[in-house]
Protein backbone atom coordinates (compact mmCIF):
# COMPACT_ATOMS: atom_id res chain seq x y z
CA UNK A 1 0.00 0.00 0.00
CA UNK A 2 1.33 3.38 -0.92
CA UNK A 3 1.80 6.03 1.61
CA UNK A 4 0.10 9.20 1.51
CA UNK A 5 1.54 12.23 2.24
CA UNK A 6 0.13 15.61 4.01
CA UNK A 7 1.57 18.42 5.26
CA UNK A 8 4.42 17.44 8.08
CA UNK A 9 2.52 14.08 7.95
CA UNK A 10 3.32 10.56 6.11
CA UNK A 11 0.53 7.76 6.87
CA UNK A 12 1.38 4.67 5.78
CA UNK A 13 -1.31 1.47 6.31
CA UNK A 14 -2.84 1.18 9.31
CA UNK A 15 -1.50 4.14 10.81
CA UNK A 16 -2.93 6.61 13.16
CA UNK A 17 -4.60 9.42 11.71
CA UNK A 18 -5.90 11.41 14.65
CA UNK A 19 -4.11 13.41 16.76
CA UNK A 20 -4.94 11.56 19.70
CA UNK A 21 -4.26 7.96 18.43
CA UNK A 22 -0.70 9.46 17.38
CA UNK A 23 -0.34 9.81 20.60
CA UNK A 24 -1.40 7.04 22.15
CA UNK A 25 0.35 5.12 19.14
CA UNK A 26 3.62 6.90 20.58
CA UNK A 27 2.57 6.06 24.39
CA UNK A 28 2.27 2.30 23.26
CA UNK A 29 5.71 2.30 21.75
CA UNK A 30 7.49 3.80 25.32
CA UNK A 31 5.34 1.17 27.46
CA UNK A 32 6.57 -1.29 24.92
CA UNK A 33 10.19 -0.48 25.60
CA UNK A 34 9.77 -1.00 29.16
CA UNK A 35 7.61 -3.94 29.34
CA UNK A 36 9.94 -5.87 27.29
CA UNK A 37 13.15 -5.06 29.38
CA UNK A 38 11.11 -6.12 32.31
CA UNK A 39 10.45 -9.51 30.32
CA UNK A 40 13.58 -9.49 29.79
CA UNK A 41 15.05 -9.16 34.04
CA UNK A 42 12.36 -11.27 34.24
CA UNK A 43 14.05 -14.25 32.10
CA UNK A 44 17.48 -13.31 33.12
CA UNK A 45 16.77 -14.04 37.07
CA UNK A 46 14.85 -17.29 36.47
CA UNK A 47 17.95 -18.34 34.20
CA UNK A 48 20.51 -16.98 36.51
CA UNK A 49 18.18 -19.50 39.23
CA UNK A 50 18.28 -22.61 37.33
CA UNK A 51 21.30 -22.43 36.11
CA UNK A 52 23.07 -22.13 39.99
CA UNK A 53 20.57 -24.76 41.05
CA UNK A 54 22.86 -27.06 38.64
CA UNK A 55 26.12 -26.25 40.60
CA UNK A 56 25.42 -24.46 44.19
CA UNK A 57 22.35 -25.26 45.63
CA UNK A 58 22.87 -22.35 48.41
CA UNK A 59 23.64 -20.04 46.00
CA UNK A 60 20.83 -21.20 44.28
CA UNK A 61 18.55 -20.74 47.22
CA UNK A 62 19.95 -17.12 47.71
CA UNK A 63 19.27 -15.93 44.36
CA UNK A 64 15.91 -17.65 44.51
CA UNK A 65 14.38 -13.84 46.20
CA UNK A 66 15.85 -11.95 43.70
CA UNK A 67 14.06 -14.25 40.89
CA UNK A 68 10.63 -13.67 43.42
CA UNK A 69 11.23 -9.78 42.97
CA UNK A 70 11.49 -9.69 39.14
CA UNK A 71 8.26 -12.10 38.96
CA UNK A 72 6.29 -10.11 41.43
CA UNK A 73 7.36 -6.48 39.88
CA UNK A 74 6.24 -8.42 36.00
CA UNK A 75 3.06 -9.24 37.84
CA UNK A 76 2.69 -6.12 39.42
CA UNK A 77 3.23 -4.33 35.84
CA UNK A 78 1.11 -6.44 34.12
CA UNK A 79 3.96 -8.09 32.15
CA UNK A 80 2.73 -11.69 33.13
CA UNK A 81 -0.67 -12.14 35.15
CA UNK A 82 -0.79 -12.98 38.48
CA UNK A 83 -1.81 -16.75 38.10
CA UNK A 84 1.20 -17.41 35.93
CA UNK A 85 3.27 -15.53 38.38
CA UNK A 86 2.38 -17.65 41.44
CA UNK A 87 2.94 -20.62 39.22
CA UNK A 88 6.32 -19.54 38.42
CA UNK A 89 7.47 -18.76 41.75
CA UNK A 90 6.02 -22.27 42.82
CA UNK A 91 8.09 -24.02 40.16
CA UNK A 92 11.11 -22.38 40.88
CA UNK A 93 10.82 -22.76 44.96
CA UNK A 94 10.17 -26.54 44.00
CA UNK A 95 13.27 -27.05 41.86
CA UNK A 96 15.59 -25.47 44.20
CA UNK A 97 14.06 -27.65 46.95
CA UNK A 98 14.82 -30.38 44.48
CA UNK A 99 18.39 -29.17 43.90
CA UNK A 100 19.18 -28.69 47.35
CA UNK A 101 18.09 -32.78 48.82
CA UNK A 102 20.54 -33.81 45.76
Amino acid sequence: MACRKRPGVVVCGDMAITKSAKKAHRASLKKRVFNIRRKRVLTDTVKTVRKTMTTDAKAARESLSTAYQAIDKAAKRGIIKKNAAARKKSRLAKAVKRAATK
